[in-house]
């Protein structure tokens, strides 16, 4: 399926693009997304979500070039690892060296990033031309939304939702510290 022929789709990176939150299939949950650098989106997520600031956002992208601006920083062991093929959805934290805002990064010297095989998510990020924000879509302490009838429960009109189906994966990704190998969740 051409996801960007969708006019949802369309409209869901129209809506990224003039600091909107949108709400999407990953490979196993659905996220809430929006531009990580427009302050005020990325503030709308964060209360939708009851969300603090201090934990930080997750970015992911279709591609490993558009994380180049962290990745060509890394030390070549952490940077293999990255690029190394994944059986599962895998999220890497690595040093953000002050090269995303305080409001995605959060109290961390780390960012976490992940290179999406998933087809929304590819499209998406690929018509942004950039990497979005990822979170589960979900207000703390309720289950993530794994389908689009969740996320309508959970958020109503409050965010544009991207057409398509969650991936084959159980759940949220896995969280590896690019450096140190050492797994989060």
């Amino acid at each position: 399926m051409n996801y960007l022929s969708n006019p949802k789709l369309r409209r869901a990176v129209y809506a990224i693009k003039h600091g909107e939150v949108i709400a999407y299939p990953t490979e196993g949950v659905w996220g809430l997304g929006c531009d990580p650098f427009n302050a005020h989106a990325v503030q709308r997520i964060l209360e939708l979500k009851q969300r603090p600031v201090e934990k930080g956002l997750i970015l992911i992208a279709a591609r490993a070039q558009q994380f180049a601006f962290l990745l060509d920083k890394l030390d070549p062991v952490s940077r293999a690892r990255v690029l190394a093929p994944q059986q599962q959805a895998t999220t890497w934290l690595v040093p953000h060296l002050n090269l995303v805002p305080s409001f995605i990064s959060g109290n961390s010297r780390s960012v976490a990033i992940r290179i999406s095989e998933h087809p929304v998510v590819r499209a998406l990020s690929l018509a942004f031309e950039g990497p979005i924000v990822s979170t589960s879509a979900n207000p703390a302490g309720l289950p993530s939304a794994v389908n689009a009838m969740r996320v309508r429960r959970y958020f109503a009109d409050k965010v544009h939702i991207a057409p398509g189906r969650i991936g084959s994966n159980s759940g949220a990704s896995r969280i590896i510290d690019a450096v140190s190998g050492e797994r989060y969740r």
